[in-house]
């Protein structure tokens, strides 16, 4: 009873914090009521666009704005540009905020797919996404056009989301040739130069041509990981940037010597273009009051006229940030919300099935001796993610760092059966090596191939991009983790008399039916809620680049493709929390940190080293890293959190099944709903 009374207390305060941060959220959304936000969707020249609707008070067909269409970049979503809509809209111009093709709720024809290799998935959705909005924009009555029928509409993007501005902007220019009509008036990109749109043929010359005196404009943050380089300099692009002292920045302010960051310079055609060069991250551009800032001083400047009537609020007076807090205190709640939810449905009868018993905590380590190797197996255990993420998410099969783990696997493999015949040989029968044997053979050899074969290949069968290299690094941890407990089992935890049940596991088919059912209704509950809080508030539950979102249901068999890949690292992780926490100095919040620790310590460790060198030499850790840093910043929560439900619920149930399950399908959805999924 005890149990069910703090679970429903905790559910209580899980609602009132959802309900509350929703609320707060749609409220800062709506600039306190005076912008109505809506989803929208709509069909296009190649496939169907989705996006948030931003429409000041007193716009109409009677009273048109000047309009913002704005979009994120790669893996991301309409809502990772709440900063530039919100701020923008409230101001008084009509903004789209949108989910470029296969992102979020837009989906590409898969008829403009040419092949599956990566080139032909990865290059349709940028280079007609903001294109197509813009020519659906530009029929809305709402949408301000000058006497001659141009379009009064503004464009920015987010890194391929600026592609897809530059894209638009010289098609938009070469349509103009034909129609006389031009539908961009002007377009700020953020965190993109020319390095893919000149694969297409708008280089930074092209686009000075195309530039039709339009006011335009660049965000080139100075430690952005991708782009902005200097020719002249090499070994990898995480690192100082200027870019207004490079042959592409200079072009684009038709400048002949190094020019001046936030300052406005005239064009030969007769426009007008500025460069702001804040000291920030690529992704910290859409997380900045300081580029926000710089978006709404760009429109007003740029939109000249046009924007004289509508609000005067200053730059820097924002609101934005209140919104991202409202939506993290409802993220709390969703995390509360989870194990709530789990707790009270493990106390129902059938679904009691998912407990086994409670588990006995371990005896902590008694002398000094035993105390520093407990800590170094730890610290192995924290930091080998970490040691192995470049060589597995960058380099990948042959690179020499994932050759030693193939080696590794080979040895282990090999050894894991050298002691299965030992054991099986021995008169006294000794079980604990037979069994730590055989899991150190199946582990090593896992990781021998894993780590000898390529796994995740973008193509028909993996359609999502960006969590392919997720996905190999992640099977590759769950491997060395497997194999690093199947050794350290072996060399030590048998001969103390650990089992299976030490580390969470019992094979009893009825608890882990069972408990692969409370995850399903956990999830279908959990996730419910925040439907509910999208279509009645606009809100998620979210901070930064990490975000539980909504879905179409399109998406789900890219979700079931993925799922045994993570499926595999929640188990192995939780039976790793569940040995190594379940001590009798490991309990409650110290419990929590190391397991927080064993998951996400080495992702930590990893942006610690990575930017920490990059501000402080002006070079990264790993120069060539970028996109992969990147990703790791939503692994961190990721991670935490999954640590946490990991710990929470096998307390409760004495075993590993239910968490894991439930951390999969949660974690494996997330994932999903917010990366580009090709091919639905």
């Amino acid at each position: 009873m005890k149990a069910k009374k703090r679970a429903l207390i905790l559910l209580a305060a899980a609602l009132v914090l959802i309900l509350l941060g929703s609320i707060l959220a749609n409220v800062f959304n709506s600039g306190s009521g005076s912008v109505k936000v809506s989803r929208i969707s709509f069909e296009a020249q190649n496939g169907t666009l989705s996006g948030l609707l931003y429409m000041p008070k007193g716009a109409s067909a009677e009273n048109p704005r000047p309009t913002i269409v704005v979009t994120h970049g790669y893996l991301n979503s309409a809502e990772m540009q709440d900063a530039n809509a919100i701020e923008l809209s409230r101001r008084g111009f009509v903004v789209l905020a949108l989910d470029q093709y296969d992102h979020g709720h837009s989906d590409l024809d898969n008829a403009v797919y040419t092949g599956t290799s990566f080139m032909e998935i990865w290059a349709p959705f940028w280079i007609n996404s903001m294109h197509d909005a813009v020519a659906y924009m530009y029929e809305q009555p709402y949408v301000l056009k000058d006497e001659a029928g141009n379009g009064i509409i503004g464009v920015t993007g987010h890194s391929m989301g600026g592609f897809g501005s530059t894209m638009a902007l010289a098609m938009d220019e070469q349509e103009f040739m034909a129609t006389g009509i031009r539908k961009i008036y002007c377009g700020l990109t953020e965190g993109s130069d020319f390095m893919y749109t000149g694969f297409f043929g708008v280089d930074v010359a092209a686009a000075d041509a195309l530039g039709g005196g339009r006011t335009m404009g660049k965000v080139a943050a100075q430690f952005d990981e991708f782009f902005f380089n200097d020719p002249a300099v090499s070994g990898g692009t995480v690192r100082h940037k200027d870019y207004v002292s490079t042959p592409d920045g200079m072009a684009f302010l038709q400048q002949t010597e190094p020019a001046q960051a936030n300052t406005w310079y005239d064009t030969a055609d007769g426009g007008r273009r500025i460069i702001y060069q804040p000291y920030q991250t690529h992704p910290w551009n859409h997380f900045s009051a300081t580029t926000t800032g710089y978006a709404v001083a760009f429109y007003l400047e740029a939109f000249g006229d046009y924007a004289k009537d509508l609000n005067a609020i200053p730059p820097t007076s924002q609101i934005w940030q209140f919104k991202e807090a409202a939506e993290c205190v409802a993220l709390v709640g969703f995390v509360m919300l989870i194990l709530a939810v789990a707790s009270l449905l493990i106390e129902l009868p059938l679904l009691n099935k998912a407990k086994s018993g409670e588990l006995e905590p371990l005896p902590s380590a008694a002398d000094g001796g035993a105390k520093f190797g407990t800590v170094a197996l730890l610290l192995s255990l924290i930091l080998l993610p970490a040691i192995f993420f470049t060589p597995l998410m960058d380099e990948g099969v042959g690179s020499s760092m994932v050759n030693i783990l193939f080696y590794a696997g080979c040895v282990f493999g090999f050894s894991g059966l050298l002691g299965l015949l030992f054991s099986l040989k021995a008169q006294d029968n000794r079980k604990g090596l037979l069994i730590g044997s055989i899991f150190v053979m199946i582990a090593g050899s896992a990781l021998a191939f894993a780590t000898h074969t390529p796994m995740y290949e973008t193509g028909a069968y993996w359609t999502a991009p960006g969590v392919n290299s997720v996905a190999y690094w992640t099977i590759g941890c769950a491997l060395i983790s497997l194999l690093a407990m199947s050794v350290i089992y072996v060399g030590s935890k048998a001969k103390k008399g650990l089992t299976f049940k030490n580390y969470g596991v019992t094979f009893n088919p009825l608890t882990i039916l069972v408990s692969l059912l409370v995850a399903v209704l956990t999830y279908a509950i959990a996730y419910g809620v925040l439907f509910l809080m999208d279509l009645l508030f606009k809100a998620d539950f979210r901070i930064w680049t990490f975000a539980f979102k909504t879905f179409d249901f399109s998406i789900c068999p890219a979700i079931l493709r993925y799922l045994p890949t993570f499926l595999l690292f929640y188990v192995v992780s939780t039976a790793a929390i569940t040995v190594n926490t379940n001590t009798e100095k490991m309990k409650g919040f110290w419990g929590y940190l190391l397991a927080i620790a064993l998951n996400a310590g080495g992702a930590m460790l990893w942006l610690l080293n990575q930017y920490g060198t990059l501000f402080s030499t002006g070079v990264a850790a790993h120069p060539g890293s970028a996109l992969s840093g990147i990703v790791l910043v939503a692994m961190v929560p990721t991670l935490s959190i999954a640590a946490i439900i990991s710990r929470n619920l096998y307390k409760k149930t004495g075993n590993i099944w239910l968490p894991a399950f439930l951390n999969a399908l949660l974690m494996t959805t997330m994932t999903i709903a917010n990366t580009m999924v090709a091919f639905k």
